[in-house]
């Protein structure tokens, strides 16, 4: 099975266990802060990996970081992808748990990248033209690529929109030569 299949398996679980209870939202907080620290934190990452920390001592620490600031059946889950040797599924599960809970919203998340700085003008006219072609909440995420030249590119889920300058030339080239 794939790694993201993995963490889609695992991000819907946790979904179902969230939803008992109302409290969709928090596990998402949870589980994004624990996909961050995994990715970010390289100390916690050689943690959870390292064969020479019991799987024992994984969970009882986990535990007591985790007490009091997180429900028990979230701590239980993480318990579960520690058995089962999963913590590097952890920043999959994460994604994934977030774009089950953008799709029960109604949200889509797109990735804009300008050769510039947006300031709040072009952001708003960005998200409001996003917001017409997929009629939903778009939550955008701006990056800035100066090779791109001009235009723009965009990623929401698997769809590319490249209108960048780059691309326009490579494409005018390609049919001059």
């Amino acid at each position: 099975m794939s790694a993201s299949a993995v963490a889609r398996n695992y991000a819907a679980t946790l979904f179902e266990l969230a939803a008992r209870d109302g409290s969709e939202a928090e596990y998402g907080r949870l589980i994004e802060e624990i996909g961050d620290l995994y990715t970010n934190v390289p100390a916690f990452q050689r943690f959870l990996e390292v064969p020479a920390v019991s799987l024992f001592e994984k969970k009882e620490a986990i535990k007591a970081a985790l007490a009091g600031r997180a429900p028990d059946l979230f701590v239980r889950f993480l318990m579960v992808v520690l058995d089962r040797h999963r913590q590097r599924a952890l920043p999959g599960v994460a994604r994934a748990y977030r774009d089950i809970l953008d799709a029960r919203a109604g949200r889509v998340r797109a990735s804009v990248t300008l050769p510039f700085e947006a300031d709040d003008r072009v952001r708003s006219e960005v998200v409001a033209a996003l917001q017409r072609r997929y009629e939903r909440e778009v939550v955008p995420e701006f990056h800035v690529d100066p090779n791109i030249l001009g235009g723009v590119i965009i990623r929401v889920g698997d769809e590319l929109l490249d209108a960048s300058l780059r691309r326009q030339l490579e494409r005018m080239r390609r049919e001059l030569y």
